[in-house]
């Protein structure tokens, strides 16, 4: 935790020498000058401080492919693409602020978002890739969650020459299956049916392992999302036709995939309106999805 700041002795009204006429004018002239400025509203200061600095410095992931990842010397994928059309059609440029997931996105937000990570890393003026969930936001009240533009889920990715047909996990039976490590696909998988297939689940330190495993031929399936999974064929030049991707219900997934947003520090609501609008406009004029398409990955709305 960073260090309380350095407070000297607190001065009384009673201690405190009385202004002059001439530098209560000042003073009140000073205060003015900065109501007018501000607008008496701290959304608008800070809209208008990014105006003045000209950049809109944005936070997203390190490792998510394809969201957001290092490609060579630099930062690449749809996240990072997103994040350079916000900044366009907001006349603004654009500074990267990658970081390293914590254990808990809370604990994202809070770096990133509304206070900064202890390090003296952040905040940055808006993070991407947030969960648009109500109860998540109301446990998160010191960030504006807005703007969602994409839905995650999970599918099963499956080679077509050995799992021909799958309602559930169980009938995954007696097939190597893989997923990666901390994934809600993971603990869906060693949970099934009571355990039934953890002798077969494969752990991978990330999704692309997993998908590598699959195409190589060293497993049957891989229980990932459809970002991952479609990204992951366009890269590879793969043809779909020997795989397929299904939707699969499990107690540990969420039924319906989730929504993913943008997150502001709490109150700034003109730079979240800001960015609502710029969204609109890339949306409806075909621009995110084809940054999206970019990837290979589906537009999936939210």
């Amino acid at each position: 935790m960073p260090a309380s700041p350095v407070r000297g002795p607190r001065l009384t009204p009673s201690a405190l020498p009385a202004p002059v006429p001439h530098l209560r004018r000042w003073l009140g002239g000073l205060l003015l000058a900065a109501v007018a400025l501000l607008g008496m509203s701290p959304a608008h200061a800070d809209l208008a401080r990014i105006r003045q600095a000209g950049t809109l410095k944005v936070a997203v992931y390190k490792g998510l492919p394809p969201f957001s990842s290092l490609a060579g010397s630099q930062y690449a994928g749809i996240d990072v693409a997103l994040a350079q059309a916000l900044g366009k059609a907001l006349g603004l440029s654009v500074a990267l602020m990658p970081f390293d997931a914590d254990e808990d996105m809370s604990d994202d937000l809070r770096a990133m978002v509304w206070r900064g990570h202890y390090l003296g890393y952040g905040p940055a003026d808006v993070m991407l890739h947030v969960p648009v969930d109500r109860a998540f936001m109301r446990a998160n009240d010191k960030a504006l969650i807005v703007a969602p533009y994409y839905r995650e889920t999970f599918v099963l990715a499956q080679d077509r020459e050995r799992v021909r047909d799958v309602r559930g996990l169980e009938d995954l039976a007696g097939q190597p299956t893989g997923a990666a490590a901390g994934s809600a696909g993971a603990n869906a998988l060693l949970s099934a049916g009571g355990g039934a297939l953890r002798d077969q689940v494969r752990i991978y330190a990330e999704a692309g392992a997993a998908l590598n495993a699959l195409f190589a031929g060293e497993i049957a399936a891989a229980l990932v999302t459809r970002a991952q999974y479609e990204s992951a064929l366009k890269a590879g030049g793969r043809a779909a036709g020997r795989y397929a991707a299904t939707d699969i219900s499990a107690p540990l997934l969420p039924p319906r995939g989730w929504a993913v947003g943008m997150a502001v520090k709490a109150g700034e609501r003109e730079l979240a309106e800001a960015l609502e609008s710029a969204l609109d406009k890339i949306r409806g004029n075909g621009e995110l999805a084809r940054i999206f398409g970019g990837y290979g990955v589906s537009m999936q709305a939210p």
